[in-house]
């Protein structure tokens, strides 16, 4: 059976805000995140079109990131192991699927759709009867849930930031039923990984790990506010470019010195 949560993410902005802010996150995010030889290398990043959803953006991404997991995911996996990342972009719909360079049966689908309401809505998503019943719910909060220590920054804490543009934070305790504005990101992340004896392991895995890079990037989006607030939807994508080639450019370098040396290595043998 496949796994089924849905993370309700608020944001103390609106859906026409976070259109900008999100933009701006993933790209900034990306970069801080990137090393050499490890990291998001950005392949495509071009418009698209759907019969549904309209006009959109599709990106591919390779994410480097095979000395970040943990040691018991690293025995099974190569050196040349990265996680294809594709997604289209509707906003305020999104769709984006994840699957492995190494293991076919590894799948992760994440369909999003943003509204501007506390996350009071049941089925933002229209999920049949049958999805809706292996649903798990879980409503994230930015400012209080658990977050792990090895990401945390005091000027990105929403308890402690105030925004110098807006005036908005710090957040307090159940701010989510008073702050304005207010909007939602709900997440229903379908997570499978069909092999024997790792199933349910790695699929909770991979569950934590997005539970907690949603509490890193919304918080981030929200913290980072007064650089990417008043941009225009061309600013934030002249922005976006650019660091998709600092970023490239970081994981790229690190990857042909781990090539020379490898090859190095193979002469003198």
């Amino acid at each position: 059976m496949v796994l089924i949560k849905e993370y309700r993410v608020c944001m103390p902005l609106t859906v026409e805000e976070y259109k900008i802010g999100q933009l701006y996150m993933i790209a900034r995010h990306s970069l801080e995140q990137s090393e050499e030889g490890e990291g998001v290398e950005v392949v495509q990043n071009e418009p698209c079109e759907d019969e549904v959803h309209g006009k959109g953006q599709f990106t591919e991404k390779h994410i480097h990131l095979s000395n970040r997991l943990p040691y018991w995911i690293q025995a099974i996996c190569p050196r040349v192991f990265y996680v294809i990342e594709k997604s289209w972009n509707y906003y305020p719909y999104t769709l984006t699927e994840y699957t492995c360079s190494f293991i076919p049966k590894l799948h992760v689908l994440i369909k999003t759709k943003y509204e501007d309401n506390n996350g009071n809505t049941e089925n933002c998503l229209d999920l049949t009867e049958e999805q809706l019943k292996q649903r798990v719910v879980e409503q994230l909060d930015i400012a209080f849930d658990e977050f792990p220590t090895k990401h945390y920054k005091q000027e990105e804490d929403p308890k402690f930031f105030k925004s110098q543009k807006t005036n908005r934070g710090p957040l307090c305790e159940g701010w989510r039923e008073t702050d304005k504005p207010i909007m939602c990101s709900y997440k229903v992340v379908e997570a499978s990984f069909e092999i024997w004896g790792f199933q349910t392991r790695v699929e909770d895995f991979i569950q934590r790990s997005i539970r907690d890079i949603l509490l890193l990037g919304h918080r981030q989006a929200f913290s980072w506010i007064d650089e990417w607030h008043g941009m225009s939807f061309d600013d934030v994508r002249d922005y976006e470019r650019q660091k998709q080639a600092e970023t490239n450019q970081k994981v790229q370098t690190g990857q042909d010195a781990a090539t020379a040396v490898a090859a190095a290595v193979g002469e003198g043998e």
